[in-house]
């Protein structure tokens, strides 16, 4: 192996040095620049000898003069190559099998921002409807994070990544978080390892969202005293609570201390949360609700799917990509 760990090396392309930091096969190896790690053919780099002897030559035939205005900002930008969005991004580590074949042993994954926006974000894993790795952390603009290795018998799960994104920058313009997931089942996973070496490229990647999405604007209603109710509308309007047209029942939207509530606690706080709203959107003549529920294990949106049923008022209902909360919210039709 011509590098080992540790190794000064030099990336042809861009001209930076940087450290070689693990062995993925013969033909790559991670290394690390700046301390952003990302993988390279062992071709694209070389040992940084030369360009130490000639540096300091090839700087004064090129010296000129250089003015403050002209200086252009340098910024840091994403190793592995994926167009503007935020990313995840899978790495394969190979090794080689009984008859000396290359084949994927496991995973190395990277949440990549290609956006100009830092967030925080909340990373969970799930195989087999089992929670395997929970992380939460920031990524600034332009840069990787690297997140953790999964082996290649675990794809064979069907298993789902969900990210849970906010602004660190935050922005009233915007909304307070999204929630997002990509669950890739066992035919997607070879499609794409077999792409990737047909492109000849190191990873292949899942888009997240292309731009963090608008604070969506509220509904609101006209209260008009309409034959047939039995309610004076702006009687009403008066004594009742005013309604949502958007409610979110992340936990720690609904409650400050929430961290010590068991499981059953938890949904039982979000149920009882829908169920008030619900109501309230019913006496003010409502004509839609959109309730977030998150994605995770699907045990919130079961629940209030289940009630929807046996709801007289309601037309009908739908769980669909949404650009403000992905899967992660079901709106509501009544009918009067």
């Amino acid at each position: 192996m011509k590098y080992q760990p540790g190794d000064r090396v030099l990336v042809l392309h861009s001209n930076e040095e940087g450290e070689v930091v693990d062995i993925i096969n013969d033909k790559m190896v991670l290394i690390d620049v700046d301390g952003v790690r990302f993988p390279v053919y062992n071709d694209q780099i070389d040992f940084p000898y030369f360009k130490q002897f000639s540096e300091k030559k090839i700087i004064e035939k090129k010296k000129e003069k250089k003015y403050i205005d002209n200086i252009k900002k340098e910024k840091t930008t994403s190793k592995v190559k994926v167009s503007e969005g935020v990313w995840l991004s899978f790495l394969p580590v190979f090794d080689k099998n009984i008859i000396d074949d290359d084949v994927v042993a496991s995973f190395k994954l990277y949440l990549i921002n290609q956006t100009d926006e830092p967030y925080n974000f909340i990373y969970s894993v799930h195989f087999a409807g089992t929670t395997g790795l929970e992380l939460k952390n920031q990524i600034y603009s332009l840069t990787d994070f690297y997140l953790h290795d999964v082996p290649f018998e675990e794809m064979n799960d069907s298993p789902k990544f969900i990210f849970d994104f906010s602004l660190i920058n935050s922005n009233k313009k915007k909304a307070t978080h999204f929630e997002t997931s990509i669950k890739i089942k066992a035919k997607i996973l070879f499609k794409k390892i077999e792409e990737m070496k047909i492109k000849n490229e190191p990873t292949f990647s899942f888009l997240l969202f292309e731009k963090y999405p608008d604070k969506m604007e509220e509904i609101i209603p006209e209260y008009t005293n309409t034959q047939g109710l039995l309610y004076d509308a702006a009687k009403a309007k008066q004594n009742l609570e005013p309604p949502r047209s958007v409610i979110d029942l992340h936990i720690e939207k609904l409650s400050d201390d929430w961290k010590h509530l068991s499981n059953f606690e938890i949904l039982t706080l979000q149920l009882h949360t829908f169920e008030k709203y619900y109501q309230l959107a019913i006496a003010h003549h409502q004509p839609n609700l959109i309730v977030i529920h998150g994605i995770g294990t699907g045990k919130l949106r079961e629940e209030i799917h289940n009630i929807l049923h046996s709801k007289k008022e309601v037309k009908s209902f739908v769980n669909q990509y949404h650009h403000n909360f992905g899967f992660g919210a079901t709106e509501i039709f009544f009918q009067y």
